[in-house]
């Protein structure tokens, strides 16, 4: 091949690709390409779902109920609006009063679908469809900015989707991997603080039990000292309402409380180890605030030191199976928390311990 001759190609190629700028083709192209990906995503998200559906109606088929289709496509796009917050008087308890509502209407759907099942098997119905909701909301989300992006030819868009793809797939992975333990009641990874309440409880010298609002309260002696024990009745799936039960149980107590430890899994950095353990200040909880501002004003109110302990973990950590690691952790924890009793309290103190978190697979 002479000189002239590469010259010629050369000037052809820098001819296609400026009419190829002028035109935009090459911006054309490469939506067509991204929309492909995403596409392709989504169809796959879709036949996840299609798959988890199945199996969710199957096992509330296996529970007597007739028209399992019915309750799944009821609760599938039920929503809860969030209360006015550019007039934040208020906000919380009327934020609480939409958690609370929300709650309650899901699980009356599940009750009045399944009157002859039992509160555990419920339970597992109701975080089933959750989790299947989920997927759906994600599936359907993507599908909107990917028409729309279509649409109004929005290359931007497009491309911002395209790279969040990879991220939203770990997070559809994660849901499906999730719906296992959920419909079969095995222990979770966020149920790490619930378990270290109950390794607690067998070192301890229970006095009496109840339970307020799905959250179980245990009057304890331990360590010559007057612990409650707060976590979510199990062994359903539940995370009961341990911030109203601590504030109530600190008015009960008249504000003579002289420690409140909450004890809850955590999301680690990258880098950071599963299972790692971290003590700190303030009121471990990831509710979206009614739960942790409740332990907060109960704690400030009174003048009662509040301390933190956490199990780190990933995202898929805490929503699937628990790992060895942080099982491993939630015996570790055990003693942190007998440390903290010790080095802050003084004998015949009262000291309130809650294990925050999804309480499935762990008993009482």
């Amino acid at each position: 091949m002479n000189g002239d001759t590469i010259s010629l190609i050369t000037q052809i190629i820098w001819l296609i690709i400026f009419i190829l700028l002028i035109t935009g083709l090459n911006t054309k192209i490469q939506m067509r390409i991204w929309a492909m990906d995403i596409r392709n995503k989504l169809n796959l998200i879709k036949r996840i779902i299609d798959e988890d559906r199945v199996r969710v109606e199957k096992m509330i088929s296996n529970l007597g109920y007739q028209t399992p289709s019915v309750l799944v496509g009821r609760v599938l796009d039920f929503f809860t609006i969030e209360p006015v917050s550019i007039e934040p008087i208020d906000i919380i308890k009327r934020l609480d009063h939409m958690i609370r509502t929300s709650e309650a209407t899901v699980r009356r759907f599940v009750e009045s679908s399944l009157p002859n099942t039992g509160k555990f098997e419920r339970s597992l119905v109701e975080t089933s469809i959750e989790v299947l909701a989920g997927l759906n909301l994600i599936y359907k989300v993507i599908r909107h900015y990917l028409l729309t992006g279509e649409k109004e030819n929005n290359w931007v868009l497009l491309m911002q989707l395209e790279l969040l793809m990879p991220t939203i797939m770990r997070y559809v992975e994660t849901y499906h991997m999730a719906l296992d333990p959920f419909m079969s009641g095995k222990p979770v990874g966020d149920s790490a603080g619930p378990l270290v309440v109950y390794n607690l409880l067998e070192k301890s010298k229970v006095v009496s039990k109840r339970v307020i609002e799905d959250t179980s309260v245990f009057e304890t002696w331990l360590e010559d000292r007057r612990v409650f024990f707060v976590k979510a009745e199990g062994p359903g799936s539940n995370v009961g309402h341990p911030g109203a039960v601590i504030r109530k149980l600190v008015e009960e107590l008249k504000g003579n409380v002289d420690l409140i430890v909450t004890i809850d899994a955590a999301l680690k950095l990258e880098g950071e180890e599963t299972g790692s353990i971290a003590e700190g200040v303030g009121a471990a909880i990831g509710d979206p605030g009614p739960e942790k501002i409740a332990i907060e004003r109960a704690a400030a109110e009174y003048g009662i030191p509040l301390r933190a302990l956490i199990v780190k973990m990933d995202y898929r950590e805490a929503l699937t199976v628990m790992k060895k690691e942080i099982f491993e952790a939630s015996r570790k924890a055990v003693d942190y928390v007998l440390k903290l009793i010790k080095e802050e309290t003084k004998p015949n103190a009262t000291v309130i311990v809650a294990g925050i978190g999804n309480t499935i697979g762990v008993p009482m």
